[in-house]
């Protein structure tokens, strides 16, 4: 049975979400979700994400699982709003625990995130089969970006998160704590040994000037045409490129909010005793 995909698109962080399911009425999981953050003011909403609810319901579609393809920090994840509206597992790839625990020691966290990956109700191990409802899917460890990115792959449709983007744009970068452009290189190549016409589907889209932006490609078109990982590629000339580029690269917008967010699936940290719920900012530390 082929997955159906319906994308959602954010243009102010530039991310695809995803509804995947087998039609009216099936079970369903929702990826990498947008909750909305302003960063002036540390106001959030649910904006975003209400035309996902909206789907799900106007298809009798019923949560099975939130899927998260790594702790992003460049938006909020919607995980928890979702999961309160909809239901629904909320699951990671279980290296988050590695994230965890070095962002912990960065925000010198309190007991809510021990690093132990409990804030999530399920935790891939690497190749791990699953299902949605009829769907059979399996979970790929892909880290690179990070040391825990998880791609889905679900029937003929693969869920990249932040490993590929299209293939005008190239690659993601591998310069936050724990990435390694070796590793990127051999998850990038795990995924393109997946049949050619394997469906695509990137977490990102930064397009040129030419053209709006897009989530869908093939395993077959990104072998062709990568800007950064075409077929030919040597490991030794993507790394030199990555590390060079990486390195005029400033840090995304809403990264200190985002992963204190997104460690915790979500969750935002407890109200201190006035009641109000803070965010740490790290003072000269990145």
């Amino acid at each position: 049975m082929l997955p159906l995909v319906q994308p959602f698109f954010d243009p102010i962080t530039s991310t695809f979400s995803y509804v995947v399911h087998a039609g009216d009425g099936s079970q369903c999981a929702i990826i990498d979700s947008v909750l909305d953050y302003d960063p002036k003011s540390g106001r959030t909403s649910n904006t975003s994400v209400e035309p996902v609810i909206a789907f799900v319901r106007a298809h009798r579609l019923r949560v099975q699982w939130l899927l998260e393809t790594h702790a992003h920090a460049d938006h909020l994840s919607a995980a928890q709003y979702l999961k309160s509206e909809l239901g629904g597992k909320i699951a990671i790839g279980e290296q988050i625990c590695t994230v965890q625990r070095t962002f912990k020691d960065i925000f010198n966290l309190g007991a809510d995130v021990a690093g132990d990956g409990t804030q999530f109700e399920h935790l891939f191990k690497p190749d791990e089969a699953f299902q949605i409802g009829a769907l059979m899917a399996h979970a790929l460890h892909v880290p690179g970006h990070t040391p825990a990115d998880m791609a889905y792959v679900i029937g003929d449709a693969a869920f990249v998160g932040d490993t590929l983007f299209m293939p005008d744009v190239g690659s993601a970068r591998c310069d936050f704590p724990g990435g390694d452009a070796h590793a990127l290189y051999g998850s990038v190549q795990k995924l393109l040994s997946l049949p050619p016409e394997t469906r695509l589907f990137m977490c990102h889209d930064y397009p040129p000037p030419s053209r709006a932006a897009c989530c869908e490609t093939t395993v077959a078109v990104q072998r062709r045409e990568n800007i950064h990982l075409h077929d030919g590629v040597a490991e030794a000339d993507f790394v030199d490129m990555r590390t060079r580029r990486d390195r005029t690269l400033g840090m995304p917008t809403l990264i200190l909010p985002s992963v204190q967010v997104n460690i915790r699936a979500g969750a935002m940290p407890a109200p201190e005793s006035n009641g109000v719920r803070y965010l740490k900012i790290p003072i000269d530390l990145f």
